[in-house]
């Protein structure tokens, strides 16, 4: 999820199981729930149908804000359905048809349902050409997101709901599904989005750039930057290629840890297991046009040039984010927590403390510089935030690092980091809960009791007593 640097900023619940409400219309088909009952974004989401790929086609004018789309998404129904719903916030909805026919359409708040002219059933296929200015999105947390506009351009950032800024769809973190982008701008400025590059053409005073994601991807992990940008491609030695995009500002700063992407991923391979896409790479932008990094997929964004262990974050939430995605957002810790104790195992790796040093400077009360970020460590268990306001909150980054160290204590070197390993193939471009995480655990140690770590580490409130 977002990085803030520290200071600055019983039972899990699966996933609840989409909702489809009796409609009225007629016998044997439903209309689709508005919303997964996610516990923190209930609204987010929708009932009754699985996004399979999205086609967008963008036209963005930076100097008018104005945004023209059109999105095409293919959808398997999981029930037939005579009605919908699409996520969307915001911009002004001129058409809508489903399987190329006129469909009925209507608006509330960020629902936009379609009323197709007959039942779908099966895989179908929805249109929807929309216009206006899109909006920027304030968190429960206060952290801004959706369409941001830059300096010389937007970035488009869509953690935990910010996507549905820009296009309709089904925004919630268990709905993964694959992407083609067409995005026209004034010939003097670039685009780039997740995956690769699919070709690009100039026609009069503004350029089309395409963009392709072929591995299922949520979408609070796409991303759209339209800038100045040096945008270079380069690979690491087994071949993969490495896209970054910096804004010319933030060219010279960046160089050298951005040289390093190779490495970090030759690291992770070796720690995490075969990287789970096809590219990888880095998006910069200025500080003041973005205020933190996410993990964006295969592209990570970052305000201004990162240090080595924020890359090394960033990275790690390829495995542990993106291609293992939460199935709800309570389960954010599988995301943080990991990522978190990516950068201890860096370090320990590189000459800095180790993971235990920094463990127990942790627990002491020692490591962050100021007093409120050490206690607020504590403040409520990691599998449990209490609101929307504290999934990106300490003790989900922190405290879920700690989770994982107090498991590789149990179970020893070896079997902790085969169970690293395991747990990103087993899920690999999947979704995940945190029950998911304890039964594989469990299952992979079985000679081990881990009832005390859940209990007192990821469940329990206040800071455990350490024997």
């Amino acid at each position: 999820m977002r990085f803030h640097r520290p200071g600055s900023r019983s039972v899990v619940a699966a996933l609840l199981v989409v909702s489809v409400a009796a409609c009225g219309g007629g016998g044997g088909t439903f209309a689709g729930g508005s919303g997964v009952g996610d516990p923190y974004f209930p609204k987010a989401g929708n009932g009754g149908y699985d996004v399979r790929h999205y086609v967008l086609d963008l036209a963005y004018d930076p100097r008018a804000h104005h945004l023209t789309g059109t999105a095409t998404i293919t959808a398997r129904a999981t029930e037939d359905l005579s009605a919908l719903n699409l996520d969307l916030r915001g911009l002004d909805v001129e058409e809508v048809t489903v399987d190329g026919v006129a469909a009925r359409w209507s608006r509330a708040g960020q629902e936009l349902t379609v009323r197709p002219r007959e039942a779908v059933e099966g895989t179908f296929r929805v249109t929807v050409r929309y216009a206006g200015a899109p909006v920027t999105v304030t968190d429960p947390d206060g952290s801004e997101e959706g369409w941001l506009r830059t300096a010389d351009g937007a970035l488009a950032l869509g953690e935990p709901v910010g996507s549905m800024a820009w296009f309709p769809g089904n925004h919630h973190p268990s709905d993964k599904a694959t992407y083609s982008l067409a995005v026209t701008v004034p010939k003097e400025l670039r685009v780039v989005s997740n995956g690769e590059p699919a070709g690009e053409e100039r026609e009069g005073s503004r350029t089309t750039y395409r963009w392709r994601t072929g591995e299922p991807m949520a979408s609070y992990l796409a991303t759209l930057a339209v800038g100045r940008y040096d945008v270079r491609r380069t690979a690491t030695d087994g071949g993969l290629p490495v896209y970054t995009a910096v804004d010319p500002e933030q060219a010279g700063e960046s160089r050298a840890v951005l040289a390093r992407i190779p490495e970090v991923l030759a690291w992770a391979e070796r720690t995490f297991g075969p990287y789970p896409f096809s590219s990888a790479g880095a998006i910069v932008e200025r500080p003041e046009d973005a205020g933190y990094a996410l993990e964006t997929q295969s592209r990570p964004v970052f305000p201004g040039a990162p240090d080595i262990v924020l890359l090394v974050h960033e990275i790690a939430h390829q495995w542990y984010g993106d291609s293992v995605t939460p199935r709800t957002w309570r389960d954010m810790w599988l995301n943080e927590g990991f990522a978190t104790y990516a950068q201890w195992l860096w370090q320990e790796d590189h000459g800095g403390d180790t993971a235990q040093r920094t463990f127990d400077l942790l627990y002491a009360g020692s490591y962050f510089p100021d007093a409120g970020t050490a206690e607020a460590l504590w403040s409520f268990p990691p599998a449990e935030p209490p609101d929307a306001a504290s999934v990106s909150a300490t003790p989900v980054y922190w405290r879920g690092a700690m989770v994982l160290h107090k498991i590789r204590q149990a179970v020893g070197d070896d079997a902790f980091f085969a169970l690293l390993r395991g747990w990103a193939r087993e899920h690999r471009h999947g979704n995940a809960d945190t029950g998911d995480f304890t039964a594989y655990v469990e299952k992979a140690a079985p000679g081990e009791d881990f009832a005390g770590i859940w209990e007192e580490w990821l469940y329990g409130e206040g800071r455990p007593e350490r024997p």
